[in-house]
């Protein structure tokens, strides 16, 4: 009798003191994707400010969550591949690095989330049905300011006072340039400058154009937003040292490597705010159910270097006004 009784303690001792089977598995890290057709170089201080939005949220790459960068090496044609390979990693969201990508990645799943890091006009483009609600397996952050191009124009006035043309050049191809060109035009009336449209379809047409924008003597360029610029950053700001036009452009690398002048949505915050929809996505929300935003931080970069080169004095305002000023 007493040996019965011992085994049957023993017996719930065992039992008592045994973790769950559930709780013996290992915690399943989530696995993100990362889309871009830029390579990781290029666009390294935005995948910084992604990576800095996540451990804000407590997510580190390889320890509690694992990101699959992917990059198309400004090679556009490789992004369905890559896309295709996220997919067959199953991976719980794939974030997005521009317009470009985030069509890639909606062509190779409607199940999958996809999380962009900007984007200048998702309802254009056809990613969302609205920004206040998205309706499918897209969200993330809109690049989208109307306000933008009157800024832009302002501070060109401001270090051109005499200024009368401006040259625009843009990638018709690109999506949101229609948009981004009637913007202009709409602040270009306001300020009475005439504009004259340029559009690049291949990096080789872009000397060419800098060539025939200076013919006509406009008193600055603006540069709309196209990835092909992107990856010609430093050759488009020797080119306009070259031909002494102040250059208007649409992101902050551009100044960095050399150019004169950026007023826009800051980048880096996008790509770190969009670490917050792969948080709440992780947690069970739904893309159709997050609303997208549009930029919170504009910011204003100046390069005394390129000024200096076209014989340009930025006013002591403007300056004053500035974010980051490169000497």
């Amino acid at each position: 009798m007493r040996g019965r009784i011992f085994v049957w303690l023993l017996a719930s001792v065992l039992l008592t003191t045994a973790p769950p089977a559930e709780a013996q598995q290992p915690k399943k890290i989530p696995r993100v994707g990362y889309l871009d057709g830029a390579s990781l170089s290029a666009v390294a201080a935005r995948t910084e400010a992604f990576r800095q939005g996540l451990r804000e949220l407590g997510y580190i790459d390889g320890k509690n969550i694992l990101i699959e960068w992917k990059s198309a090496e400004g090679k556009v044609e490789r992004l369905p591949a890559l896309a295709a390979e996220l997919v067959r990693l199953k991976v719980a969201v794939i974030v997005t690095g521009g317009a470009t990508g985030t069509r890639t990645a909606k062509q190779a799943t409607t199940t999958i989330p996809i999380v962009m890091a900007q984007d200048p006009d998702p309802v254009e483009n056809g990613f969302v049905a609205s920004l206040a609600r998205p309706g499918g397996n897209i969200t993330g952050l809109s690049t989208l300011a109307p306000e933008l191009s009157g800024k832009q124009m302002e501070l060109l006035k401001e270090i051109a006072p005499k200024l009368s043309r401006v040259a625009v050049l843009g990638d018709s191809n690109f999506p949101g340039n229609a948009e981004a060109r009637r913007e202009a035009e709409l602040a270009a009336g306001a300020f009475k400058v005439q504009l004259q449209y340029l559009d690049v379809r291949s990096h080789k047409d872009i000397e060419a154009l800098f060539r025939a924008a200076s013919k006509e003597s406009p008193d600055a360029v603006l540069l709309l937003s196209s990835s092909l610029f992107f990856s010609q950053r430093t050759n488009i700001a020797q080119l306009a040292s070259k031909t002494r036009l102040p250059v208007m452009y649409y992101a902050a690398e551009f100044v960095e490597d050399g150019g004169l002048m950026c007023y826009a949505a800051s980048r880096a915050d996008s790509f770190r705010r969009a670490a917050t929809y792969v948080d709440k996505i992780l947690k069970g929300a739904k893309p159709a159910d997050l609303p997208v935003e549009q930029p919170m931080k504009f910011e204003l970069l100046i390069n005394l270097n390129a000024a200096k080169q076209i014989g340009l004095t930025i006013p002591p305002n403007v300056l004053a006004r500035a974010d980051k000023v490169i000497k």
